[in-house]
């Protein structure tokens, strides 16, 4: 595969320069950005929520929207490190240091985007397929987990990111390292779509009202949709019409929240893809949910705001064995899970 450098076509989101803010991504498709950036502030410093996080939505006619955040999870002996509260061997406050380089070769944190990204093109035989990558460094945890990722898009598929994960030749053994959606209540994601059922979280955890994660069982590969090629899907989509999600209460705890609110102007599926040839025995869908919206970790529950409908899935992932190299593909659409699965299996036949 040859690399090129400084040759793009007009489709790619890039940084212009190395004082240029942290956001890449692709026209009318997927973006995603790093602290202290945000998508939809774009070049406003500390405007992109909490360190430690991945920023990741959708670019339309010009406008990004933030959908979610990408969480590292590493696991060693048992024990998982969330990358957004563990704190930084650099200051101590919460969220790893994340940055972005052009080259897999360890680099240190700088706080502008440095890398452009690397154009290139995967299919000789489609001359025309580009991908857009970068490795994304982040401090050691401090258990010792060392991850690092690549994260690419191909313009054949705008609507995936692709998260590979590597460790540093100083990582401890990594049980787990697990990549996480962790904020599907901000699209009040509350219908998973598996292979013969649709399971809604407000029936799933009906009885729980409190400020904490609530959490249930997992879901076992065999229970995941899988497309003609033999790839598994994971499936999250709202169960309200747009008018209610973009729709917001009105009173003090509300306008203190309203972050929270919906601001696309479009409803959205987001969904994880394993490919066959990536597949492992013990894959697993894993979700919890909330209640509440999440609120700094307070344990004042007058702080935590009960989310409009009812309880939606926050964490939403595929989760396996750690083996370095492994890939997932995070996705955000307008299509529904079956025009998704319809559009996978025309591509196998």
């Amino acid at each position: 595969m040859k690399a090129q450098t400084g040759v793009s076509s007009n489709q790619w989101i890039q940084p212009k320069s190395a004082q240029d803010a942290s956001l890449w991504g692709i026209r009318n498709g997927i973006v995603f950005s790093l602290w202290p950036y945000g998508i939809e502030t774009e070049k406003s410093v500390y405007g992109g929520g909490p360190r430690g996080l991945i920023r990741v939505g959708i670019e339309r006619a010009g406008k990004s929207y933030l959908l979610n955040f990408l969480a590292v999870e590493p696991v060693i002996d048992g024990k998982m490190e969330f990358s957004e509260i563990s704190p930084s061997r650099v200051d101590d406050i919460w969220g790893k240091l994340m940055w972005a380089s052009d080259w897999e070769a360890p680099t240190g944190f700088y706080p502008t985007a440095l890398s452009r990204g690397i154009i290139s093109h995967p299919d000789p035989k489609n001359p025309t397929v580009e991908e857009l990558s970068l490795y994304v460094f982040m401090e050691r945890f401090i258990a010792g987990a060392h991850p690092y990722l690549r994260l690419s898009i191909r313009n054949d598929r705008p609507q995936e990111l692709c998260v590979e994960v590597l460790n540093r030749s100083d990582s401890k053994k990594m049980d787990f390292c697990n990549i996480t959606a962790t904020m599907g209540n901000y699209s009040r994601l509350r219908q998973l779509h598996l292979k013969d059922r649709i399971i809604n979280a407000k029936a799933l955890y009906k009885d729980y009202k409190g400020i904490d994660f609530v959490e249930k069982e997992q879901y076992a590969a065999d229970q995941l949709i899988e497309s003609k090629g033999g790839d598994l899907f994971a499936f999250a989509t709202s169960d309200e019409s747009l008018v209610a999600l973009a729709a917001w209460p009105d009173d003090s705890l509300a306008r203190s929240k309203v972050s929270w609110r919906y601001r696309p102007n479009i409803k959205l599926t987001q969904y994880w893809r394993k490919e066959k040839a990536d597949m492992r025995s013990d894959l697993q869908l894993r979700v919890n949910g909330r209640y509440r919206y999440w609120s700094g970790g307070s344990r004042d529950e007058k702080h935590y705001m009960p989310i409009p409908g009812g309880a939606s899935f926050e964490n939403f992932e595929l989760r396996e064995k750690y083996a370095p190299g492994q890939k997932m593909y995070f996705g955000i659409t307008e299509e529904e899970p079956s025009q998704i699965i319809h559009k996978f299996n025309a591509q196998a036949n």
